[in-house]
């Protein structure tokens, strides 16, 4: 699950890695790619419905580190980092989630460089982007 602002440059991270893997993957029964914008409490019907073993949510999180690095967080940090342009909180998200489900919460964050109003990442950031879709192909391809 892609989480981001498109409009808001790098905050447009998460969709912008949903579409290059849509572009390069075709969905299966076993994958499932969603685009959540900075809504995806809209999609928890349909991950529930689906039953994943595991999710993986891709956003820009103010991590204090370089831009474009990408780290794995932890639930228990969504507190000290900032994610601001959903409607729903992260941390409310995944607890929701939590809630009688046993898949696996993965939640990926790439540095940002800028949050100005752009339609497309910045380069730093697309290059991180490519580079964590080409690690993922690997482990799903």
């Amino acid at each position: 699950m892609g989480v981001g602002n498109e409009l808001k440059c790098d905050d447009g991270v998460g969709p912008y890695i949903i579409r290059r893997l849509k572009g390069e993957i075709i969905e299966n029964e076993n994958l499932l790619f969603i685009d959540g914008q900075t809504v995806p409490e809209n999609f928890t019907g349909k991950i529930r419905k689906e039953k994943p073993t595991h999710l993986i949510i891709v956003d820009a999180c103010l991590m204090d580190s370089n831009p474009g690095d990408i780290k794995i967080v932890d639930k228990d940090d969504f507190v000290n980092i900032g994610i601001s342009t959903h409607s729903m909180s992260l941390s409310f998200f995944v607890k929701y989630l939590e809630k009688d489900t046993d898949f696996k919460i993965i939640f990926v964050g790439i540095e940002p460089k800028s949050m100005d109003y752009k339609d497309r990442p910045t380069e730093e950031i697309a290059m991180a982007a490519n580079e964590f879709v080409k690690i993922l192909k690997g482990i799903i391809a």
